[in-house]
């Protein structure tokens, strides 16, 4: 059984790789074959060839290097952001969802401010805290907030009410339920909801560093597109895939680890 699982595993990564390297032949014989001017769609040699000079790789070494203080800028923001995030969401939904009355009351209010895009209070957030960094960071912690709080107060909502009865036969407080009973059965919602604000903090960050003039690569690609220069804007671009791609990659593997107990 196991050998089958892992042979369907194999295949499923081939198949992404197949697909992948589809994609970039495809990316190549457009951007060689003239079907794109080169003006907007650059080869994938001279996107490789601008990512190495970005992280000051170049044969030659005389890159500038301004790709890596870039990626740290970005990848900064949105580790802080999405670590803010985590807590205040876990925090916060676990004070909800453990109390059903509260959800009642709480709930539609937490329905209403969920699909406010985080991209739409930038200007509210600049005429609060000005041009500076801490304000993008509190976009960002506030855009990826929403899929923890969420997944953590379902996580305790869905939790065994004959649990709830066990711990009262105990009298066990309600710090005690939280963290020996609530906590576990929901960390699975949790991590779910980890992942997805992953995700959200690194659009959001680079969203932020665009409207707001931040360093990072958001505002590398902005100034890429305005000064036509498409293997620079293309490198971001393909940095930012990759950053995405790797940061959950590493969650995954992470919450495949802490969730061990729950596989058969």
């Amino acid at each position: 059984m196991n050998n089958n699982r892992n042979g369907r595993l194999g295949l499923g990564w081939l198949g992404s790789v197949g697909v992948l390297l589809a994609l970039v032949a495809l990316w190549w014989v457009a951007s060689n074959a003239g079907w794109v001017s080169r003006v907007f769609l650059p080869t994938p040699q001279a996107t490789f060839a601008s990512l190495l000079e970005g992280f000051n790789l170049s044969s030659g070494n005389d890159g500038n290097g301004e790709l890596l203080a870039f990626t740290q800028a970005t990848v900064g923001r949105m580790v802080e952001g999405w670590l803010l995030a985590s807590l205040f969401g876990v925090l916060l939904g676990a004070a909800i969802g453990v109390s059903p009355a509260v959800r009642a009351w709480v709930q539609p209010t937490l329905e209403f401010i969920r699909p406010l895009p985080a991209s739409a209070l930038l200007p509210l957030a600049i005429s609060i805290f000005g041009l500076n960094p801490g304000m993008v960071l509190f976009v960002v912690a506030f855009g990826a907030m929403w899929p923890v709080l969420l997944a953590t107060v379902h996580g305790f909502a869905a939790v065994e009410p004959r649990l709830s009865e066990v711990a009262r036969c105990l009298q066990m407080s309600r710090t005690a339920y939280i963290w020996k009973m609530g906590l576990p059965n929901a960390m699975p919602d949790i991590l779910a909801g980890m992942r997805l604000a992953l995700t959200i903090a690194l659009i959001v960050a680079v969203v932020g560093e665009m409207i707001a003039s931040q360093s990072g690569l958001g505002q590398a690609i902005l100034l890429a597109a305005r000064a036509f220069r498409a293997s620079d804007l293309f490198a971001g671009i393909v940095l930012l895939g990759l950053i995405g791609f790797v940061s959950n990659a590493l969650l995954a593997l992470a919450e495949k680890r802490l969730l061990r107990w729950q596989q058969p």
